[in-house]
C-alpha cells in the first residue's frame, strides 16, 4: 500500500499546474497623484486643466499595469483639453506592452475631460459589450468582456464597473450587473465598486448568482493611508481567487488591486 501512494502522488506531481487568469484592477484618476485629502480642494484645478504631473506620473501607472492577463482602468481620459487630447488607454496599452486595449466613455465633459473605463489585453476578447449603470447622475458604466480561459472550458466573463458613490444608487447598478451575469458559470465583477464587501455580501442579487467578495479583501483606499476596502474583484462559485494583493503604487488616490484567479477541482 505505501509503493501504491508513493506511486499516486508521483503522477499528481507531473500534472500542470492549472493555469490561472492574472487580474489588474486600478482607479488612475486621470493619472493624477494625491497625497492627502487636502489635495482634492487645493488641486481641484488639475481635473480640468493640463499638468505636469499628470505626464510625469503617467509612464509609472503604466509600469505597474505590466505582466496582466487582463487590466481593468476606471477614471482615464478617453482624450481632452487636461490631457492635451491624448486618450490615456491608447497611451498605457502601448507603454505597458499590450497589444489590445478599449474603452467607453461614461462621463463627457467636453472640452475639459472625458471620463472612461478602460481594458487592456494580449490576446483579443471575443466579445465586448458597454453598458450604461442606472443613475439619476449619468455618468457611470460597466465593460462586459468574454475572454478564453482554457481551464474553464471555454470563455469567461469579466465585467468592469465603476459604481456610484450612494448606496441606493449602488444597490441599483449591482442588481442590473447581476442581471448581466445571470446565467453565467464562469464570471469575474471587478472594478471601483465604492462600497464594502460587506455591503456585496449582503446584496441580494448578488448572492442569487454566487457572485462573492473575499471575507478579507485588502484596503485600497486612500492610497496614502490605506483603511477601505472599496476596489473589489468577485467570483462566482466554479472560479476562486487564489491570491489577492493591493499593490504599493502611490501613483493615484487608489491603490491597484491584482488577482489570480483559478477554475474551482
Amino acid at each position: 500500500m505505501a509503493s501504491a501512494s508513493a506511486s499516486m502522488s508521483d503522477d499528481s506531481s507531473l500534472r500542470p499546474a492549472p493555469q490561472r487568469l492574472r487580474l489588474l484592477t486600478y482607479n488612475i484618476q486621470a493619472g493624477l497623484r494625491t497625497t492627502d485629502f487636502g489635495h482634492y480642494l487645493t488641486g481641484a484645478w488639475r481635473h480640468a486643466l493640463p499638468t505636469r504631473d499628470r505626464d510625469e506620473n503617467l509612464p509609472r501607472i503604466a509600469e505597474t499595469m505590466r505582466g496582466y492577463d487582463l487590466v481593468a482602468v476606471q477614471e482615464a481620459d478617453a482624450g481632452s483639453l487636461r490631457t492635451v487630447q491624448q486618450n490615456q488607454m491608447a497611451f498605457l496599452a502601448e507603454r505597458a506592452g499590450y497589444k489590445h486595449h478599449g474603452l467607453a466613455v461614461t462621463r463627457d465633459l467636453a472640452p475639459f475631460a472625458r471620463i472612461c473605463l478602460g481594458w487592456m489585453m494580449q490576446a483579443p476578447p471575443l466579445r465586448v459589450v458597454s453598458h450604461r449603470l442606472p443613475s439619476r447622475i449619468p455618468g457611470r458604466g460597466a465593460i462586459e468582456l468574454d475572454i478564453k480561459f482554457e481551464s474553464a472550458g471555454g470563455p469567461i466573463t469579466v465585467l468592469i464597473a465603476h459604481l456610484s458613490l450612494t448606496a441606493k444608487t449602488c444597490e441599483q447598478q449591482l442588481h442590473f450587473l447581476a442581471e448581466c451575469l445571470h446565467g453565467r458559470r464562469h464570471a469575474v465583477l471587478i472594478g471601483d465598486l465604492n462600497c464594502t464587501a460587506g455591503f456585496l455580501r449582503e446584496h441580494r442579487a448578488l448572492r442569487k448568482i454566487g457572485l462573492t467578495p473575499p471575507q478579507e479583501p485588502p484596503n485600497t483606499y486612500p492610497s496614502w493611508a490605506p483603511s477601505r476596502s472599496i476596489d473589489h474583484v468577485l467570483v462566482t462559485p466554479d472560479l476562486r481567487i487564489c491570491r489577492m494583493e493591493a499593490l504599493p503604487a502611490l501613483h493615484s488616490d487608489h491603490l491597484p488591486l491584482a488577482v489570480d484567479i483559478e477554475v474551482r477541482q
